[in-house]
């Protein structure tokens, strides 16, 4: 690089920013006995957004497929935009996408949400100049992020996240297959190369929260533990050499996960950077981290985590702030995905390209081409693209895991669609029996909308509510707080679809019960039929509705809730006798029911089960005239407990017999 044009640029660069930022040894992140401190010496938890998909393109990042072979790599995904519009356009596109993907709006935003530092994977060739003679591109794009960062005093850190060669296989690291990193000297040279250059030139830059040397390392088998140690060792000593400031991040083995070989630690300002995507949440996962903090007196940093549910963010980042490890989130934009903030939509135009590249169309012309791409970087500008406010919420609200909220605004009379259920934590809006990854990329069936473990697919039945909620299964539930109700008398609907009827589920309203319902056979999974509950007289203030399912194999689409108009009733003769609803219902130990007599009657009652086996007979004798109060504790006829389950209450005498349903949930 030549020497002279990068001095230029770095004075041009202090006039820009304020100089507070700049030249003072105490303004630097660094590391005191493991813990991070700032420029003050005051401890500092670093909490921030990896700006992944920017400088480093990723195929699953960037369309709606779960997977384009081919369109993987940076170098892949650079090559496919070559061939559909040619060399000058591609150029255009490659400005015009990195302009909207990351702007000053997405820091502000960034900085609005609370967070301290943002994390910048980066490809070597863009801080790279093999005839020597021009500024790398990387520069100008890091100098620019600065001026963004300064009014909000965030901290950025560059990763490699692509090095010479590939540090493993995967197109991540723009790898041909091989880690040639670790086999080739060449490439060795050339990374420690790049690092003292970088280094070099942003080391009075107290902005830059450090160097992330090498991004998930996975070594090839015939190289040793010693020549991994030693290539960071190396690339310390050089930017050594011209930088004393600057913490310099070290990851583990396999993707940041196995740090043998890499302790003890060989300087004073370092620290280890694990990742973390999988996997439990209890702090057996993170314990061998916390001794090497312990042993060897280096800070943590859990440098990438993402791709997984709401929930599952909330307890992991919970866990590490509880253990004094900062975070950084992967990533803040993608393309119409549930896992980030942001997510771009596919736009009708891109949707040609993704289907060129699938196979399933041939290539589009070079001006449909170049319409198709621009209005994919167009997509990528933060006031284009779609917040995931469940994420936001898991990321950034402090009452996340203590109170539920409101996804949108609800009213009674009105439509509730099932997918606007609220936002929080699993037990607290939802309960779904899969509600993380664990590592086989499950969690969630539908995979659109919301990033719970809620099962959201999408629906063209009505226009107006898009999304339904399937995949259900026994002992799931869903909640809403309701505002904005309205007092008086409802009848309580839902919207159903099912192949086969078998389903069951039961709702209640602030505790008040609005029924078992059956679910019949509707012909499909998206042929809908209203089920209507009851009638229900609702009193003013908030409420919180709860859908549980007690027999699975259904959809849901909509709750409604419709007003009863007024009219006049004729009193008609009591019946003989009356028994009124079990209270509670679903209940746990005992049922209860109000029985009326008009007339002296021996009495009965039966206990069935789901399939019409009798459980337990009850004779009550000769009972008065007048209300009386009857139970069922729930159990059998030998006096045992039985399970949870659906139950049939039927008391019968001289000719008269009611039925009503039971729900019992242990």
């Amino acid at each position: 690089m030549n020497l002279l044009f990068k001095q230029g640029i770095k004075i041009s660069l202090a006039i820009l920013i304020n100089c507070s930022v700049l030249i003072s040894q105490a303004g630097f992140l660094h590391n005191v006995d493991g813990e991070i401190v700032d420029g003050d010496g005051e401890p500092i938890l670093l909490r921030g957004f990896g700006l992944g998909g920017w400088l480093v393109p990723e195929g699953y990042m960037l369309h709606n497929q779960a997977w384009i072979a081919g369109f993987e790599s940076p170098t892949d995904i650079e090559n496919h935009v070559l061939d559909l519009i040619g060399p000058e356009r591609a150029e255009d596109f490659w400005e015009l996408y990195r302009t909207n993907y990351v702007a000053q709006a997405d820091i502000d935003q960034i900085a609005e949400w609370g967070f301290n530092h943002i994390r910048v994977p980066f490809h070597y060739k863009q801080f790279y100049d093999p005839t020597g003679t021009d500024t790398p591109i990387g520069y100008e794009i890091i100098d620019e992020l600065i001026n963004w960062c300064q009014p909000h005093n965030m901290y950025i850190i560059l990763d490699m996240h692509c090095a010479p060669g590939g540090q493993n296989g995967g197109p991540i690291s723009d790898s041909d297959g091989t880690a040639r990193l670790w086999l080739e000297e060449e490439n060795k040279e050339l990374t420690i190369q790049i690092w003292r250059e970088i280094a070099e030139y942003y080391s009075d830059h107290t902005l830059i929260g450090g160097y992330d040397l090498i991004n998930e390392p996975v070594l090839p088998g015939n190289v040793t533990l010693e020549e991994f140690r030693q290539l960071y060792i190396d690339i310390t000593e050089a930017i050594r050499e011209v930088d004393n400031n600057h913490l310099l991040w070290i990851e583990g083995n396999w993707y940041g996960t196995d740090f043998a070989g890499l302790t003890p630690p060989w300087d004073d300002n370092m620290g280890y950077s694990f990742h973390k995507y999988w996997g439990q949440t209890d702090l057996s996962t993170i314990q061998s981290y916390i001794n090497m903090r312990s042993n060897y007196g280096v800070p943590l940093w859990m440098g990438e985590s993402g791709e997984n549910s709401n929930h599952w963010y909330y307890e992991v980042f919970k866990l590490l702030e509880e253990n004094n490890i900062g975070w950084n989130f992967w990533t803040h934009k993608k393309v119409d995905k549930i896992t980030s903030p942001y997510s771009a939509y596919v736009s009708p135009q891109y949707q040609i390209i993704i289907d060129y590249l699938l196979g399933n169309s041939s290539q589009p012309t070079l001006d449909i081409a170049t319409m198709g791409l621009t209005s994919f970087a167009n997509s990528l500008k933060i006031e284009n693209c779609l917040t995931r406010r469940g994420v936001v919420a898991a990321l950034t609200d402090p009452d996340y895991g203590e109170l539920t909220k409101p996804y949108v605004s609800h009213s009674i009379p009105g439509t509730i669609p099932a997918a606007y259920y609220d936002i929080g934590a699993r037990g607290l809006s939802y309960s779904d029996s899969d509600y993380w990854n664990d590592g086989d990329g499950g969690y969630n069936d539908g995979w659109v909308f919301r990033n719970d473990g809620v099962d959201v697919e999408g629906s063209d039945d009505d226009p107006d509510i898009p999304y339904t909620v399937g995949w259900t299964e026994a002992g799931e539930w869903l909640g809403y707080t309701i505002q904005d109700v309205t007092p008086g008398t409802y009848e309580v609907s839902f919207s159903i679809s099912a192949p086969e009827a078998g389903g069951i589920f039961f709702a209640q309203l602030e505790g008040q019960n609005l029924g078992v319902i059956d679910v019949p056979a509707t012909g499909g999974w998206y042929n809908w039929d209203e089920i209507t509950a009851q009638t229900v007289t609702i009193s003013e203030g908030e409420k919180f509705l709860k859908i549980q399912i007690v027999q699975a194999g259904f959809n849901i689409q909509s709750i409604t809730f419709s007003p009863v108009l007024s009219s006049d009733r004729t009193t008609l003769n009591p019946k003989i006798f009356s028994l009124g609803e079990p209270y509670p219902n679903p209940f746990n130990p005992t049922v209860n029911f109000q029985l009326n007599l008009s007339e002296k009657m021996e009495l009965t009652s039966f206990i069935y089960g789901i399939k019409g086996n009798l459980l337990k007979t009850i004779d009550y004798g000769s009972l008065d005239i007048g209300t009386h109060y009857l139970k069922w504790n729930g159990s059998n006829e030998k006096g045992n407990r039985v399970e949870s389950g659906v139950y049939f209450f039927k008391i019968q005498g001289d000719g008269f017999d009611q039925t009503r349903k039971l729900l019992l949930l242990k």
